[in-house]
């Protein structure tokens, strides 16, 4: 059994109430939950910390639970909630409710790794633009040859040496993790009880910690980017690609 939980909180720093703000005529709560059930997860749950994202997400017809506002991460927020349903799960989804353009196959990809005696997993896309590569804001990953992630940083990795940044995408393929995840469930359980780790700390990436700790993160590959939302701005661009052709039915 998988369970979709989206974690949305309200009190962010950069756009408070984000996960209320409008994508069309919906918000964009309702359009991350409508995305999720749209794949083969057995059921989707928003974990929120307020009144508000909760009253919304009953009043599209949507499952939800309340979480504590002290949690330092989406992560904990989805252990918190698996904690507080009704009928256990072997895996969980962890998708961010600043996700409205998360796609089920995407989704699914995950969830046939699962299957594959993996403890978390996670989606990586092609970095195209210099400029992507160079962002920090942009989390890249180096991987094994048997597709686990070696490491997650901000800066761009592996370094080409005596090459310009400026051409390392003609010599490499570089990764830009889209922040997703599965879990176990028993691993869930297990990583958010560990305290924060020194790579963790420098590079402020949880998932640096799971590594440190010894666990093995299965990557899968997606034509698709990310199109998280963190400010105001994001949105605008968001709104945009909604009135486009390419838009996703919701």
């Amino acid at each position: 059994m998988v369970v979709g939980i989206i974690p949305a909180r309200y009190a962010s720093t950069r756009f408070p109430g984000k996960p209320l703000a409008l994508i069309g005529n919906r918000t964009m709560i309702e359009c991350t939950y409508r995305q999720v059930a749209k794949s083969k997860v057995d059921r989707v749950v928003v974990a929120t910390d307020h009144p508000a994202i909760a009253e919304e997400v009953k009043r599209f017809g949507g499952e939800v639970v309340m979480t504590s506002p002290h949690h330092p991460s989406g992560t904990d927020r989805c252990c918190e909630a698996l904690s507080l349903l009704d009928e256990p799960f072997d895996f969980v989804i962890n998708v961010q409710g600043d996700e409205p353009f998360i796609r089920p196959e995407q989704i699914n990809q995950l969830i046939h790794l699962l299957t594959q005696e993996t403890q978390i997993a996670t989606l990586v896309t092609p970095i195209r633009e210099v400029e992507e590569l160079k962002n920090p804001h942009v989390v890249k990953v180096v991987m094994n040859c048997f597709q686990e992630a070696l490491y997650f940083s901000r800066s761009p990795i592996p370094h080409l040496r005596g090459v310009p940044i400026e051409e390392w995408l003609s010599y490499y393929a570089y990764w830009k993790h889209l922040g997703i995840y599965a879990y176990r469930s028993d691993v869930l359980n297990k990583i958010t009880r560990w305290e924060t780790s020194c790579l963790e700390k420098v590079e402020a990436l949880e998932q640096l910690r799971w590594l440190e700790n010894g666990v093995r993160i299965k990557i899968d590959i997606t034509p698709y980017t990310s199109i998280g939302i963190d400010t105001p701005e994001d949105l605008l661009r968001v709104k945009q690609l909604y009135s486009s052709e390419d838009q996703i039915s919701y």
